[in-house]
């Protein structure tokens, strides 16, 4: 059964516009909390990785905005991993608004897709322990990369 982690979360003022909307480029701040707290639940944390010179930066980004996310309301992102290959790793977002138990709105669905390199930023693969946890958790059997995904292999 794939692994989803779920993290509630209430939008802050901070967060807002002046209209009380959601600013877009917050919902990625939002992933980035959902992506952790799954390497959490997986049994080791993103400092770890990178205290073993495994670092994971973004090199591509995508959202599908549906519906705004206003203040005060009660969210939850819910992450999971759609692809893994020894150096790449993509993850999936579900963003919903929680109306009350049971009852979600789907706000946004997003995509990130992550490289695994060094410090010196040269590619890397990810050692065995991380790999298996992650693989655990994996929600598809490999696909065919995108070019995008092949991009950032050879890269």
């Amino acid at each position: 059964m794939p692994f989803v982690s779920r993290v509630t979360l209430r939008v802050r003022y901070a967060e807002t516009d002046q209209m009380g909307v959601v600013y877009h480029a917050n919902y990625f701040i939002w992933f980035e909390i959902g992506r952790v707290e799954l390497l959490r639940e997986l049994g080791f944390s993103y400092k770890q990785m990178e205290e073993e010179d495994c670092h994971l930066p973004v090199v591509e980004a995508g959202c599908r905005y549906r519906a705004p996310a206003l203040y005060d309301q009660s969210l939850v992102v819910e992450t999971r991993i759609v692809l893994l290959r020894s150096s790449l790793v993509k993850f999936a977002y579900r963003l919903t608004r929680l109306d009350h138990p049971g009852a979600n709105h789907l706000l946004a669905e997003a995509e990130t897709t992550h490289l695994l390199v060094n410090r010196a930023m040269k590619k890397r693969r990810l050692p065995a322990r991380y790999e298996e946890a992650l693989r655990e958790a994996v929600t598809e059997t490999p696909r065919t990369l995108t070019r995008s995904d092949r991009a950032a292999v050879a890269s």
